[in-house]
């Protein structure tokens, strides 16, 4: 007599959910690739996406001050609440402005990161000695360029950023998703073979 296999709810409820993180990983991996092609929009996209994230948060944080207003931080959490949303209606207000802002510190910081690599790998010369070395070098150039061609590098840069980080998480998230499934299936494929009655002589 043939023995029905029953579904394991638990499992399907879990490889439908791992389905739908590998859809959201295509969806971030589209984005990416459109956000490369168009890297001037991309750019105005993540500013104005920053821009509401420091008003939201800054809203936010202002409640969170009124509620807690018999605290010892209640009027640091209003100036800082105050900082984020004017940051926000700053940024929201002129995106190519704040771009070209965010622009020059990502500068500063690729060349003040290469230098202190670049030192710290000849002065400590440790076993990762050759790898500190190229970070260094690498974001040192990458620091040169884009001052070199500021404040036009504020059109693409912070876009190609953005984009990069939408495409490599997408593909962590398929990555993710799709391997998943794999051990589920595995894993439920190896509970219904114990599982399975041994037929009767």
């Amino acid at each position: 007599m043939a023995v029905h296999k029953a579904e394991n709810p638990e499992a399907a409820k879990l490889s439908r959910d791992l389905g739908w993180l590998a859809a959201l990983g295509v969806i971030l991996v589209i984005a990416g690739l459109v956000g490369l092609i168009y890297t001037g929009l991309a750019t105005l996209t993540s500013m104005i996406l920053f821009g509401w994230l420091l008003l939201v948060g800054g809203v936010v944080g202002l409640l969170h001050a009124v509620q807690a207003r018999g605290s010892n931080f209640f009027w640091l959490g209003v100036v800082v609440a105050a900082l984020n949303i004017a940051a926000g209606v700053v940024v929201i207000g002129r995106p190519e402005a704040a771009a070209a802002a965010l622009t020059m510190f990502a500068a500063l910081l690729f060349l003040t990161g290469g230098v202190f690599r670049l030192v710290g790998s000849l002065v400590v010369r440790g076993p990762q000695f050759g790898w500190t070395l190229v970070q260094g070098a690498f974001g040192l150039l990458l620091g040169i360029l884009v001052l070199a061609s500021w404040p036009s590098s504020s059109k693409y840069v912070i876009g190609c950023f953005f984009s990069l980080s939408l495409l490599f998480d997408g593909l962590g998230l398929i990555a993710t998703g799709f391997g998943g499934r794999k051990i589920v299936g595995m894993v439920t494929e190896q509970h219904e073979a114990v599982a399975k009655p041994t037929p009767s002589e």
